[in-house]
């Protein structure tokens, strides 16, 4: 959609997790979840979007992608980097006229470890927006650790979620959503245009997790309160 696009969103919107039956997706899920917000988790196979959804309990439902794109206000898109093209193409008729937050960080591994993935389109959210032409993509949560998301112990999720896309109420509902969520702050990140950047910096991070055993996160200085 262009920069000037109108979208409604509701003041508690529901939230579906698509391709969420991985870590990352049920991270997110749960923490959404256990901030209040009512949320879907999405998958190929309903069982086992019904199986994550029993897991992360909260209320949260389970159904097919398609049927929880339907419902929700705003959806997450969690796949993996390999699904992503043909999950996102299949579901623009549910998803227009939504805000769709992209997280797919398009990364390879090898024996030295993670590395960006080149994208045609630029970065994997302006993929989505290509293949969502009646949508409004934001890219955020590229960079948070799935293990603390899952960490049921751990209250509060302490890092800084960059926010990135071309409507202002867009990403101003994203960062309003990523703020529910105790310990996160929701930050502006640029346009679309730059989320290559910070689909690669995941790579970095897995680097330091791996060397220093621990799960990165970012934090923006000086940012007024």
């Amino acid at each position: 959609m262009a920069e000037d696009s109108a979208v409604t969103i509701p003041d508690e919107p529901k939230v579906g997790v698509l391709g969420g039956t991985g870590d990352q997706g049920k991270g997110l899920a749960l923490r959404l979840a256990m901030a209040g917000i009512p949320v879907g988790i999405g998958s190929r196979d309903q069982s086992r979007a019904e199986d994550a959804a029993t897991e992360t309990g909260y209320g949260c439902i389970g159904r097919d992608n398609a049927t929880i794109a339907r419902w929700c206000d705003i959806a997450i898109v969690a796949v993996p980097w390999a699904g992503h093209e043909a999950l996102v193409a299949s579901l623009a008729d549910p998803l227009a006229e939504k805000v769709v937050i992209d997280c797919v960080n398009p990364l390879g591994f090898d024996k030295r470890g993670a590395f960006p993935l080149p994208v045609p389109e630029g970065s994997a959210a302006e993929q989505a927006q290509a293949l969502l032409p009646d949508s409004v993509v934001v890219g955020a949560f590229h960079n948070v650790s799935a293990v603390l998301l899952l960490d049921r112990d751990l209250t509060e999720v302490e890092t800084d979620v960059l926010v990135l896309g071309d409507v202002r109420a867009a990403t101003d509902a994203v960062q309003r959503l990523v703020s529910l969520v105790p310990g996160m702050r929701g930050v502006f990140g640029g346009r679309l245009r730059n989320s290559a950047q910070i689909e690669a910096l995941t790579a970095n991070l897995i680097s330091i997790n791996r060397r220093y055993k621990i799960h990165a996160g970012i934090k923006i200085t000086d940012l007024p309160e």
